[in-house]
This record gives structure tokens, sequence and C-alpha cells, in this order.
């Protein structure tokens, strides 16, 4: 019997005559970013964004609590957090992890940062300088304490350090607000040089515009060494394989403190964060090689070229 190949040669002709195809689906296109309102997370979610444009990809960010970030991964609603911080995070994102509910990539995207309790340094000179030397200076701090946004895990700390008298601060008040509110206090105390105890952490140009003493002693509430922590990148927990070229970028992006001091530094001047993080790129372009590594563009064309060109206009 004689095989007839033609219909095989018109189905290859016809394969091959089809355009090439975009390297994820269309639903990758937009990538939704959570921002807990940090300006270090400003600073990340900026440079990931800029990134991601250079890319062919439609990026939009959603301001949002921790519990509400966690929750928007959880239902898909979100698909990207670059701002979980270790340990103070932790026991919020726990039940989610355990339940398989989100992804936290395994490698940090930034390490040597730290999270506690700060004071100016001119209080620290004045003998405020643990977590124990707190009560002893409640008239001059007018029983104050002031945290971030209500709903984050460091004013859960501190409340929980008043609640059960830890260190002496029954009666002590959270003042909550937000991480702009702290700053706004922190910094009319310090022009008046009077003392106050702030959550405070690292990276931030809080620390090179005010100088801060970090409190020592809060091993238990905050972690060890002055609350030192490490930063994950968090996804839907199907994001990875639903969108692999993007989740690759995710995967890759990784910081380090003086790039985010510096990226933050303009923002807190108001600076938009993507013009902040693109000034930063066009004056760095060495920081693309290894975040576009393996990673293209939306439609699948060599990656690190296409965000040069980007960055160059």
């Amino acid at each position: 019997m004689k095989l007839d190949i033609k219909p095989l040669v018109l189905c290859l002709s016809s394969l091959l005559a089809l355009p090439a195809l975009a390297a994820e689906p269309e639903s990758c296109r937009n990538v939704r970013f959570a921002d807990v309102g940090w300006t270090d997370i400003a600073a990340t979610t900026g440079l990931a964004t800029v990134v991601f444009k250079g890319l062919g990809y439609t990026p939009t960010k959603t301001i949002a609590s921790e519990p509400i970030v966690f929750a928007g991964l959880k239902s898909k609603q979100l698909d990207v957090y670059l701002g979980y911080w270790d340990p103070s995070q932790t026991p919020a994102i726990t039940p989610f992890v355990q339940s398989k509910s989100l992804k936290v990539l395994p490698s940090a995207n930034l390490e040597g940062a730290k999270y506690t309790l700060a004071v100016p340094s001119y209080a620290a000179d004045k003998g405020l300088r643990t977590f124990a030397d707190i009560a002893k200076f409640r008239k001059e701090l007018d029983g104050k304490i002031y945290g971030i946004e209500p709903g984050s895990q460091g004013n859960a700390q501190i409340k929980k350090m008043i609640d059960n008298n830890e260190f002496g601060l029954k009666g002590f008040k959270l003042i909550e607000s937000s991480e702009a509110g702290m700053l706004v206090m922190a910094t009319k105390a310090f022009s008046q040089k009077r003392p106050i105890v702030i959550l405070a952490w690292e990276p931030h140009p809080m620390n090179f515009l005010m100088k801060l003493t970090y409190l020592s002693g809060g091993d238990k509430q905050f972690g060890p060494n002055y609350g030192g922590s490490k930063v994950y990148s968090v996804v839907a927990n199907d994001y990875q394989q639903r969108c692999p070229n993007a989740g690759k970028l995710v995967d890759n992006l990784k910081f380090t403190l003086d790039m985010e001091n510096h990226v933050m530094n303009p923002i807190m001047s108001k600076v938009d964060p993507e013009l902040a993080a693109k000034q930063w790129l066009q004056r760095n372009p060495q920081a693309l090689t290894a975040w576009l590594d393996g990673v293209t563009t939306f439609d699948g064309k060599p990656g690190l070229d296409a965000v040069k060109a980007a960055l160059a206009q």
C-alpha cells in the first residue's frame, strides 16, 4: 500500500506558517504587584516595574495592609509581593504558607536588613539604649511608642509588649498611622531634640537623614542582631507555572542595602518610585545582567537588550 504524504506535508507547512507564539499567555502581561506602603517596597517594586515594562509587560500596583496582601495572593487577585520581612512578618504569613495558599521564593531578595525599635542617638547618649530603658524615660516620651500602619506585625509586637507589661511598658500607648506619619513625628522630635521611640528599619533613608541608635535587648520580640532580617519575594502559589518567564524574573530579583537606600532617597522627596528606579537603573545598568538571565520579553525576544533600549529612551 502506498502512503499518501501530501496531507502530512500540507499540515506541516501550515504549522510552519503560523506566527511565533508569545512566551506566555496574554493573561500574564499584567503583573499585579502588592505594596504595603513602605518606601523600601515602593523602591523594589519600582525597580521591578521598570524592568517588566521594558520587557513589554503592563505591571500594576495595589497598596494594602499585610493581611489584605496575603489574602490577595491567596485568591490570585495579586501576583507578586517583594516585601516579606522575615522574621517580623512570619507570624502573619505562616498560615498561608502552611495551607500552600501562596509561595515564598526560597532565596531572599535582600539580606542584612534590620527591623526593631530605635531612638535618636542623642537620646541614647542620655541612657536610652535598650528595651529595658524605655520605661525609665516614660515621662520624656509622653508614654508613647510610634509604630507604622495598623495591621503590621511590627505594631502587633509593640502592642503585645505593652499588653503583657514586657519591659515595664504597661500604660504606654502605641501610635499607629503609617510609615510617613511615623517619620513626620520622628523628624519633628529630632528638630526639637526630644526623645522618641520609633519602629525603624534598614534599608531606609531615615538611617542617614537622622542619626539613629537601634535598641538592644529586643531579641525575643524582633529577633537577634537588632531585628536582623531577610526579605523574600512571595508569589501566588501557581504563578511560576502560569507565567514562567515573569516568574523567572521575580526569582532573579536581588537587591542590596546600598541600592535600596539610593532608590528610596528621592522617593522620600516625593519623586515617583518608578522614575526614581529608572534613574538608578540608567546609572547602574550592570544590575540588569543577573536579573534578566534566562528572561525574555513578553513576546519571546532577548530581554536584556530590550530593557537597555527602553532605559535609553
